[in-house]
């Protein structure tokens, strides 16, 4: 509360001085004015030199500082008071000074409120600042023709250094202190203030203003061609667009490259479909179908059926688990993308420039590359494990024999999807993580949901927990385990699970003359436009790191295609943010944007509404009780930062809120939407709804009581 007094004590005597200031340059700042008062003023000067410079200099700070028309003049004046290189140095720092000061009184009084109202505008505005803030305001202070003051509160709006800003200004309005000033020595002259330009005069601005932009613009250029300069560049290419791997990724990229017509090799030395067919999406969701049934018939009675075990045949399961597969394979096969145009290639894909691809003894040149090659399980360094029959997420589906006992590493998506599934076919499964908490990327109050229904199915979870060595004995396989704080544990396994994540699959891709740049978590680094460091050569899928999803590897190769064929005309951003995530257990669970933990330790402010699930009529209907959305808005406003559900069907209802986010829509727009009753749908009505109530003031409620009893009486 002090704060804000003092933010409005300041306000009102900032506009006290303006007015004053602003009532006195009327009568002395006019052109007329000078030319009437040059004589006076010099004569002062001659009779004070230091005296008159300190209040000019003073002045000139007050016309800036407080936003108010008049330096031009001013930098006329001192022109011809004193001189081309001492009024310079007066015009140049004061009026840096003055820039800057009004450059704080707009981060003093309005930017925490810009940036709690607009945080994830803003939040890109900083980031892009951060990296090309002062090429931009560089160029801005070069162009005379852009309001100097408007510069001045807007930048104040951000998070640029007060020093940065201050040399950067000092450097951008030094030509156009130079050209007042010295005009002002010729002030005899001059009759009228525009006598001072031309029109080639402001083209120069012009050009100036935009040379920062240039030059940076020039400096990538250059550097794309140092990258690319050692490598002899064909003449004419075989191939528009040359994909290596064909998973979700390369996929997508070589389907789309050939809906526009252009001339695509696909490489894939293993399987077409990638992981999410064979080893990923598609197995793990049969055998996931699979155990949720099992499990349903379980608990039959409480939807009035006599309980009837079902008997587990794991060998069964398996074998429709792989015709699952099979089913969907046509969809991803050799023989379709050969009809579609694309040249499929079975083999080792090997790129020996950026303009040049081999695979089977076959050199292939092409314009454009992308990499899709995917990732692979990652397998930690344990002692022990080498003498261990350990299975991963591609090995796992060799499994013809469900593992009495499963020992899970990874707390992950997988290693939760897996965990419970084998669970309910009847293993008995421990779940170990170096993590404090389950899904640790998820939010934690919703993950609390799940694994609530972990310890009711009885599966073990020890978290904040490492594996030391694995060892052989009398009984099998078992694990010697530490905690901070408690006793070395010891865990037996007939079968041990690697899932702690995934690594790229490069395999000696490149020769030793192309070296690409690598993250430091081992994926290939790309930017915005998913370009390597090589600006030919894109990344999709897994190898990039970016959300390492199968939907979210198809929305990278959409991108990728584009800019790749397309983008010296058009280039398209990659935004994760936008990416929804689902771990496909029960209950399952969702999200998209921000979590409240990722919120806090942004500095996001936000809102949290929350919406349980067993208020809705269908899920009562349904008897799945346990759930919660929970949609984080900006304070007060109803814009969506991010959203996270726990519950049956989270996948399908978090796309609603994907779609409101990508449209830029609030939760008013979404309580306008019509929804089948009873459908699951409605539940994001509902917390439309309590949004719009916990942010409807009482006294419109009071208001409408008022109408609608006169309306009675």
């Amino acid at each position: 509360m002090k704060i804000k007094m003092f933010k409005l004590l300041f306000l009102l005597v900032f506009i006290s001085i303006f007015w004053w200031v602003f009532d006195y340059s009327l009568s002395y700042l006019s052109f007329d004015a000078i030319q009437a008062q040059k004589a006076d003023w010099e004569s002062r000067y001659q009779q004070s030199p230091a005296v008159f410079a300190v209040y000019f200099f003073v002045a000139y700070v007050l016309l800036t500082g407080l936003s108010i028309p008049g330096a031009a003049l001013m930098g006329l004046l001192s022109g011809w008071i004193f001189g081309l290189w001492y009024g310079v140095l007066l015009v140049s720092f004061a009026s840096t000074v003055g820039a800057t000061l009004a450059f704080l009184s707009a981060r003093f009084i309005l930017r925490d409120w810009i940036q709690k109202k607009y945080s994830r505008v803003l939040q890109k505005i900083n980031s892009g600042l951060e990296h090309q803030g002062k090429t931009y305001l560089l160029s801005l202070r070069l162009i005379p023709l852009f309001p100097f003051f408007l510069v001045n509160l807007l930048m104040g709006l951000t998070r640029m250094p007060v020093f940065a800003y201050m040399w950067v200004s000092q450097l951008g309005m030094l030509p156009g202190s130079l050209l007042f000033v010295n005009a002002g020595t010729q002030l005899a002259q001059i009759e009228r203030l525009e006598d001072v330009f031309s029109i080639a005069l402001w083209l120069s601005f012009l050009v100036l203003g935009l040379l920062p932009l240039i030059s940076k613009n020039f400096l990538q250029r250059f550097q794309q061609y140092q990258q690319l300069r050692g490598f002899a560049k064909p003449t004419a290419f075989d191939r528009n667009l040359v994909v290596i791997g064909a998973g979700a990724g390369g996929l997508v990229s070589a389907y789309i490259a050939a809906m526009l017509k252009a001339k695509v090799s696909l490489i894939e030395q293993h399987k077409m479909g990638g992981d999410c067919l064979n080893t990923g999406c598609v197995p793990s969701k049969a055998l996931i179908q699979a155990a949720k049934l099992n499990y349903q018939m379980q608990h039959a009675d409480q939807y009035g059926l006599r309980c009837s075990t079902a008997e587990v045949d794991f060998p069964r399961i398996m074998q429709r688990v792989h015709h699952t597969i099979a089913a969907i394979a046509p969809n991803d096969s050799i023989t379709r993308y050969q009809r579609l145009g694309v040249d499929v290639i079975s083999g080792k894909a090997r790129i020996l420039s950026p303009y040049c691809v081999e695979v089977n003894g076959q050199r292939i040149s092409t314009r454009q590359i992308i990499i899709a090659s995917g990732a692979k399980p990652a397998i930690p360094q344990l002692p022990g494990l080498q003498n261990t029959d350990y299975i991963t997420s591609d090995t796992l589906w060799e499994l013809t024999q469900l593992p009495q006992r499963l020992l899970i590493l990874g707390a992950g998506a997988i290693g939760c999807e897996m965990a419970q599934a084998f669970a309910r076919l009847g293993s008995r499964v421990v779940l170990i993580s170096r993590a404090a908490h389950i899904l640790p990327g998820m939010d934690q109050e919703a993950v609390q949901r799940l694994q609530q229904q972990f310890n009711q199915e009885q599966i073990s979870i020890h978290l904040n927990t490492r594996i030391i060595r694995i060892e052989n004995g009398s009984e099998g396989s078992y694990a010697l385990c530490e905690a901070p704080g408690q006793a070395t544990l010891s865990l037996v396994f007939d079968k041990l699970l690697l899932a702690v994540g995934r690594q790229t699959v490069l395999d000696d891709l490149c020769t030793e003359t192309m070296k690409l740049e690598l993250s430091s978590s081992g994926f290939i680094h790309a930017n915005a436009f998913l370009q390597t460091n090589y600006p030919n050569i894109y990344v999709a899928g897994d190898v990039s790191g970016l959300s390492r999803l199968t939907h979210s590897a198809a929305s990278q190769a959409w991108i990728a295609t584009v800019n790749a064929l397309f983008g010296r005309f058009k280039r398209f951003r990659f935004d994760p943010a936008l990416i929804p995530q689902c771990v496909f257990t029960d209950p399952e669970m969702a999200m998209v944007g921000l979590t409240q933990q990722m919120a806090d330790q942004q500095n996001i402010p936000y809102e949290v509404t929350c919406f349980e699930l067993n208020e809705l009529d269908r899920i009562k209907i349904n008897g799945h009780p346990k759930g919660i959305i929970k949609v984080l808005t900006v304070p007060g406003n109803d814009k969506i930062l991010g959203v996270t559900i726990a519950g049956e069907q989270a996948g399908e209802l978090i796309h609603e809120y994907v779609l409101a986010m990508h449209a830029g829509w609030g939760l008013s727009k979404l309580l306008k939407v019509s929804r089948a009753y009873p459908t699951l749908m409605e539940a994001n009505k509902y917390l439309a709804a309590k949004w719009k109530q916990q942010h409807t003031p009482d006294w419109i409620f009071s208001l409408l009581k008022r109408f609608q009893d006169w309306q009675r009486n």
